[in-house]
């Protein structure tokens, strides 16, 4: 929210009452109270009257620090809060309260809060406890608020201006606002050269600054500024993040009212947020999801190829069948077969129950195609139910849906006739739905891609428990999401449940895999995706996928295939579109099946990767620490990285690079500092750092090996990425620096469930692989070195590992 006009100037009507001194301090076992006054105190009457913003300082956790700003504190409790700390503790902080004659200061390990108590002087600074002077960032004086708005100033806001809103079916009385809305107002310092990253799934530029973000989830496509996945968390290039524990709509201004600040604003009585310290981004985001919740571990066979039959297509049983065959016969293996909306009858959905006149016999053909084709099920379901869906009556008469403040179910016709939403704020909801589910298990189906989530009424609505429906707008997907999830993994166990989900909120990282949502078939829409899965990594989430060639309309064959490369080297990989087909043969000619034979070796080689891509996804979920990551958090360091938004790392040790361009024209991208080797050719080395400018065909891509990696390798031809590690593992040693050691985890396939873990070593020119932990059979290593005789060496490993001489 944009308060001012200019530097100074309070935009008509509006009436801010800054902080700017505290009057009383007190220090207790869990952190800092302060009241802090509105107005100069000069004399006892300038006590008389507010506004007083009461500050608390607390720490949840080591390195993190949570400030509130209240300003009314008799506020009944609304139900709908972020739940914190859900999968690992917090760390136990051993707070410290230090006071003198200036500051008071609360300590949590590696991270402090200086407040400045000296008279005028009223500020906040967030530093590192080993280096005091380094300041992170500050909350300073005039920086924190509450702040009366006139209506007219707010009409515009995405809670406001949305369809939900606005349209008469969704709100038939509109929203009916106060002359005034209250707003609590936290300004935090944006230094020089800060740059500031995250906020969930934003498909403009990756690097925030300067941007008004809406923390408020709406279904527009990847070409708008909407977000299907709304965070409010927000990371810094200086080594700190903040998380807004507020699931209603948050306002970032993010050096867009001033370019100094970062402003954060609600609606309502109090604002808390959390600042979470690194130093490096990758500890953050550790921090991070310890807070709000690790993101799941999806099972190794997701990281397959995923087939849709598409939106709008027409498809029965012979069709899905064609599909999967023409893919076999061109070695373009699918793990998983997914069957959208039209599985269900027009009309109906969701009635959860398979079209008779397309699949007849829904059970066999499942289990049919699961005996031939090997495939996993998935399908589509959303929390929504049509009045034309024989279940509708059921959720009527159970009381199962949100409903209007005058007691009738909330409907309108967008999307479905007449459609209701499901209430999971109602236990017998949550059973009914649920049920629905676990009789699509029995049947056959082994995942769900959970569509929609993000148009929630927030006016005039009521949820079952009583839940404030403007904070469940955005959090109504993380109920959901984890019910489903939930259904998922009571049937297959822990770590055996994944979802395709659109929406989410901060904790939606947990029930994993996230997909962007609806792009357009072009080069823009390509790279709209690749923002907004980085922007979503960046936030707390494990993994992200997009639907290949675009969603919107058919792409030309060029894009298609520059896609499924970019695919292939995405976390997951799905096949999607809208009104038509993505298999490969689409976009081939009658004498050209290059279409087919790039993606069959695109996904080979995500297949032979898998050990590695599944190691990398044990990490996401230990430590928060994406597999498909931006660079700057491998390199911080490097300025340059900082600003890159068309590559990425996959893991630790594979740089991606897709191209938005035809094969005829160059492409470019940045290597970092070290020697990197091409994943496809190990005789092309590039030392960085340095941008490599090429022309790359349409069956390429580049993907390039870090210098000190070990990479975990299958054979060709395995045609699934859940394979076995003990049948010939190729262990890929590159460009060991003397004196180094590297060690790589070989996943056991279940779980975290870890087989193995090698150590390479590189002392006096001889170079060593070993197994230090568990145990490994019928595994080789290669050597990639330039400097050896031969560049690529390659010996079978014995019982006591394998060795190079340079």
């Amino acid at each position: 929210m944009k308060f001012i006009d200019c530097l100074w100037i309070p935009k008509d009507g509006i009436k801010p009452a800054y902080g700017i001194a505290v009057t009383d301090v007190t220090t207790h076992g869990n952190g800092i109270d302060l009241r802090v006054a509105t107005r100069p105190v000069r004399h006892r009457g300038d006590t008389l009257g507010g506004p007083l913003l009461f500050v608390n300082l607390t720490s949840p956790s080591e390195g993190i620090i949570g400030l509130k700003v209240k300003h009314f504190g008799g506020l009944a409790p609304r139900r709908a809060n972020f739940e914190l700390f859900p999968d690992v503790p917090p760390t136990p902080p051993n707070i410290q309260t230090l006071m003198n004659p200036i500051s008071a200061t609360i300590v949590s390990g590696p991270l402090s809060a200086v407040v400045s108590t000296v008279p005028g002087q009223y500020g906040i600074d967030f530093v590192p406890t080993s280096d005091p002077k380094h300041i992170l960032t500050f909350s300073g004086q005039k920086f924190q608020a509450v702040v009366d708005v006139p209506s007219k100033w707010v009409t515009m806001s995405a809670s406001n201006a949305g369809v939900m809103a606005t349209d008469v079916s969704a709100s038939a009385f509109g929203v009916s606002l106060p002359a005034f809305l209250r707003y609590i107002l936290l300004d935090l310092n944006l230094a020089g050269g800060e740059l500031i990253y995250g906020a969930g799934e934003g498909f403009g530029g990756v690097v925030k600054n300067g941007q008004s973000i809406s923390v408020w989830n709406r279904d527009g496509g990847t070409s708008s500024e909407q977000q299907y996945k709304s965070v409010p968390f927000y990371l810094s290039s200086r080594g700190y993040g903040i998380f807004v524990n507020h699931p209603g709509e948050v306002e970032l201004e993010v050096g867009s009212e001033k370019m100094s600040r970062v402003g954060i604003s609600v609606v309502g009585e109090e604002l808390e947020v959390f600042v979470i310290y690194g130093p490096t981004p990758k500890e953050v985001l550790c921090r991070y999801t310890q807070l709000t919740g690790r993101p799941g571990l999806p099972p190794l066979w997701t990281f397959g190829l995923w087939l849709s039959t598409s939106f709008l297509t027409n498809y029965d049983e012979e069709t899905v069948s064609g599909f999967l065959q023409g893919m076999r016969d061109r070695n373009c293996d699918v793990r998983v077969m997914h069957f959208d909306c039209f599985w269900m009858k027009q009309y109906e959905w969701c009635n959860f129950t398979f079209d008779p006149d397309m699949f007849p016999n829904p059970a066999e053909y499942l289990r049919s195609i699961k005996e031939k084709f090997g495939v996993k099920v998935c399908v589509w379901i959303n929390s929504y139910i049509s009045q034309g869906s024989s279940l509708f009556q059921e959720g009527l008469e159970g009381g199962y849906f949100i409903k209007r403040t005058d007691g009738d179910a909330w409907q309108w016709d967008l999307w479905q006739p007449g459609l209701a939403i499901v209430d999971f704020t109602n236990p017998a909801a949550c059973k009914w739905y649920g049920d629905k589910l676990r009789a699509l298990l029995e049947l056959g189906v082994d995942c769900f891609k959970t569509d929609f989530g993000e148009r929630l009424p927030h006016a005039n609505v009521q949820y079952f428990d009583g839940s404030d429906p403007y904070k469940m707008h955005n959090y109504y997907t993380q109920i959901y999401n984890k019910l489903v999830f939930n259904v998922l993994q009571e049937r297959f166990g822990e770590h055996e449940a994944v979802l395709f989900a659109r929406s989410a909120t901060a904790g939606g990282q947990r029930f994993p895999v996230h997909w962007g949502g609806d792009c357009e078939s072009t080069w823009e829409a390509m790279s709209e995706t690749l923002r907004g899965n980085l922007s979503l990594t960046l936030s707390g989430f494990g993994f992200a996928s997009h639907d290949i060639g675009g969603f919107e309309g058919h792409p030309p064959r060029e894009i298609y295939m520059r896609w499924c490369a970019y695919g292939a080297f995405s976390s997951h990989t799905r096949l999607h579109g809208s009104s038509s087909y993505r298999v490969p043969w689409n976009y081939d000619t009658e004498n050209d099946a290059s279409a087919s034979k790039a993606l069959a070796k695109f996904i080979d080689a995500k297949h032979r990767l898998s050990q590695y891509i599944y190691a990398a996804a044990i990490e996401a979920h230990e430590t928060g620490v994406p597999v498909q990551r931006h660079s700057m958090l491998e390199f911080p360091a490097d300025r340059t990285t900082l600003h890159l938004d068309q590559q990425f790392m996959l893991g630790r040790s594979l740089l991606v690079a897709p191209v938005f361009t035809t094969d005829d024209r160059d492409t470019e991208y940045y290597v970092p500092v070290g020697k990197w080797t091409s994943f496809w050719d190990s005789s092309k080395v590039v030392q960085g750092p340095s941008w490599v400018k090429e022309k790359v065909a349409y069956d390429d891509l580049p993907v390039l090996v870090r210098d000190n990696s070990l990479l975990l390798v299958g054979k060709s031809g395995l045609g699934k990425p859940d394979w076995d590690y003990n049948d010939g593992l190729e262990v890929r040693l590159y460009e060991l620096s003397e004196g180094a050691s590297v060690d790589a985890v070989v996943p056991g396939g279940k779980s975290t469930e870890k087989a193995a873990t090698l150590r390479a070593e590189r002392k006096d020119g001889k170079v060593t692989v070993k197994v230090v932990n568990g145990s490994l059979k019928g595994w080789s290593a290669t050597l990639f070195a330039q400097g050896s005789g031969s560049h690529l060496s390659t010996v079978a490993a014995g019982d006591d590992g394998a060795s190079f001489t340079l």
